[in-house]
């Protein structure tokens, strides 16, 4: 697997809600709302940017994924509680981390498709760590679906993680 030293730029938006916040990270891809869709649900096409996952897909149901990219490519758990083609995508998933709910969020206009991940926040505490992470695996499924040499993650972290912390410094009240 060819890799790629590169400057990324930190491109997350820590948004207000009731609870600690929602950290949202968008691509735009020249391409079908399906055909992003596909990339992000097809377990031959996830392998080439996050990991394979086995199971049955279906809302109320668990997957496991194995996350290729992690050290020891550990398996974990992943229930799917909302799956909208090719809109929406809602999971959560429990381990020693805590309880991370993540929603993909696909929009279509005239051919061109942004994608959205919405990491809702149980704390703003590790930001610094999280953000930089999906910035990474989003790059990476941008370089799987163009072909070019995936990312490598030492060019995302540490590097960006005062740019998000500087988000949750923004949001505090003086």
């Amino acid at each position: 697997m060819t890799r790629h030293r590169s400057t990324p730029s930190a491109t997350g938006r820590l948004l207000r809600t009731d609870g600690a916040g929602d950290l949202v990270i968008t691509r735009t891809f020249r391409a079908l709302a399906d055909d992003v869709w596909a990339g992000l649900t097809e377990p031959e096409r996830t392998a080439r940017w996050f990991g394979p996952w086995e199971g049955d897909g279906a809302p109320g149901r668990t997957v496991r994924v194995r996350m290729a990219h992690e050290e020891d490519q550990p398996w974990m758990e992943v229930r799917i509680d909302v799956c909208d083609p090719p809109r929406r995508l809602a999971v959560s998933t429990v381990d020693e981390a805590g309880t991370w709910r993540l929603e993909v969020l696909l929009s279509e206009v005239d051919g061109v498709t942004e994608l959205s991940l919405v990491h809702h926040l149980d704390t703003e505490e590790g930001i610094g760590e999280v953000g930089p992470g999906w910035e990474y695996y989003l790059d990476m499924f941008v370089a799987s679906r163009d072909g070019t040499p995936l990312p490598v993650f030492d060019d995302y972290y540490p590097s960006m993680k005062p740019y998000f912390e500087g988000l949750v410094a923004d949001r505090t009240p003086q």
